[in-house]
């Protein structure tokens, strides 16, 4: 089973993040993974309005030995629709989730990986609530938002997790191609860890990470209204497909 692990899709949904994707793409090649694993790096730019994609379309014509994969969507779709694109285009035999604007710290996938190691057919979520390692955090959002949806999830799923929301995913690769996953948006999170929760073969894992959270002025996304959408797919994808 050791032997089948050797490359990590590193999967980086971006929307207008100009200030922060050469850097999170820089950090992202820097990281040297457990065991020599090798990485590949898939960027999918949510037709972004701002110079995203022309930074990363540069970065490789200026790196033609980068590990990256770059795709642009024709119309934006939403963090999910990217995401499930990158699925698509990933050729690891695991898969990774990072988002591209420095909230979290790249470096701490291999805390993920790590563990991942230890039991390969198992699923590792990073969470910001294991440890007290975030910062700047809003906390009605953050601490009761969060919380309250990672309990309903918790409720639905009988997982343990205290971090449902996290963008920090590790997930064998096979299984997740193997998700009919629908869900554009945010509701590719609770969709997400439904499905997998039907997956009795598969344990859940969480390692804590750091947590920089962004405010709405420097490009956070999620509103009051994606929370609501977070509890209809929890209900939805408990009981349906």
């Amino acid at each position: 089973m050791f032997n089948e692990i050797n490359k990590l899709s590193i999967i980086v949904p971006a929307y207008n993040e100009e200030k922060t994707i050469l850097e999170v793409i820089t950090l992202l090649e820097k990281i040297k993974l457990v065991n020599d694993i090798e990485k590949e790096i898939i960027i999918i730019d949510d037709h972004s309005k701002d110079k995203t994609a022309q930074l990363v379309s540069d970065y490789i014509a200026k790196n033609t030995d980068s590990p990256l994969i770059f795709f642009s969507q024709v119309m934006n779709q939403g963090k999910g629709a990217a995401i499930h694109k990158g699925i698509e285009l990933a050729s690891g035999n695991i898969i990774v989730i990072q988002d591209a604007d420095l909230e979290l710290v790249p470096e701490e996938i291999n805390s993920l990986l790590s563990l991942y190691l230890k039991s390969p057919n198992q699923i590792v979520y990073g969470s910001r609530f294991l440890e007290d390692k975030h910062s700047k955090t809003n906390f009605i959002w953050h601490i009761m938002g969060n919380g309250f949806l990672t309990k309903l999830s918790n409720l639905f799923s009988g997982y343990r997790l205290t971090d449902m929301m996290t963008c920090y995913k590790m997930i064998p690769a096979a299984t997740l191609k193997s998700l009919k996953l629908k869900e554009k948006r945010f509701g590719f999170e609770p969709e997400v860890t439904m499905k997998l929760s039907k997956i009795k073969s598969l344990k859940i894992h969480e390692v804590p990470i750091t947590y920089i959270a962004r405010n709405k002025e420097e490009g956070k996304k999620i509103s009051w209204k994606d929370g609501m959408k977070v509890i209809w797919c929890v209900v939805r994808y408990r009981f349906g497909n």
